[in-house]
């Protein structure tokens, strides 16, 4: 997964942020990093890599940004404006999207430096520029925060936005499953004199609703029928007789 993805830091300038960047990428499932014209990996860069210092021992070392680009059949470089260079701007959503969708195509994702970003002659090497809308009175966001950002959607993307559901552990009711339980509910809220019968059916329509967002499991429909069960045994009988 996303193995066709290649991060690059150009001219990063602080150990620290390249150890941040690297825990970045291994903790949503990227490996792939190059560093282009950076700092050196020191301990501080360790330090915050993490459990992701595999991710910087493998990572290539370049002097150049055509060297880095050699083989990458796409470029992204992510600009913290949109700039007028005839680029097309995406999201990171939407070039996570466009990325995961051509995973024969080995890309190229740019960082530029801490404090002046990609140059003007490093964009011109890119297909599109990824552009990431924080706060316009605040956009200061920081190199490793921005890494994040990104492969956070790319994994996202990736999955098919799929997330694990936690607590779930039993098949949803089936709809004569949900039928039985409304019958019962109907049964009941007559016994109890809840509702009239003129007004059964539209509460009825709006407990169906009700139901059908909340998509309950088998288990938790028996449960429900089982507390209207107890709720039957307490109410007199139909006829009035003990």
């Amino acid at each position: 997964m996303l193995d066709h993805v290649q991060v690059l830091l150009v001219g990063t300038t602080h150990p620290g942020n390249v150890g941040a960047a690297a825990r970045a990428l291994k903790t949503m499932g990227l490996s792939r990093l190059a560093l282009v014209a950076a700092c050196a990996v020191d301990d501080h860069a360790r330090a915050n890599a993490g459990a992701a210092t595999d991710v910087l021992d493998a990572a290539t070392v370049t002097a150049d940004v055509d060297t880095a680009l050699a083989g990458a059949g796409r470029v992204f470089g992510v600009s913290a404006r949109p700039r007028r260079h005839g680029v097309p701007a995406l999201s990171p959503r939407d070039a996570a999207a466009e990325i995961a969708g051509a995973p024969d195509t080995p890309v190229a994702v740019m960082f530029g430096r801490e404090h002046s970003g990609l140059t003007n002659e490093e964009i011109g090497r890119c297909h599109r520029l990824v552009h990431i809308p924080a706060n316009p009175d605040y956009a200061s966001l920081n190199l490793a925060a921005a890494v994040q950002v990104v492969c956070y959607e790319l994994r996202l993307a990736a999955v098919g936005a799929a997330l694990p559901t936690a607590g779930v552990d039993d098949a949803p009711a089936s709809a004569n499953h949900l039928a039985g339980l409304y019958d019962h509910l109907a049964r009941v809220m007559a016994a109890s004199g809840y509702a009239a019968a003129a007004d059964q059916k539209h509460l009825m329509q709006r407990l169906r609703r009700l139901f059908n967002r909340a998509v309950p499991e088998h288990t938790e429909v028996n449960i429900l029928r089982g507390i209207l069960a107890a709720v039957e045994r307490r109410l007199p009988p139909p006829d009035g007789r003990e």
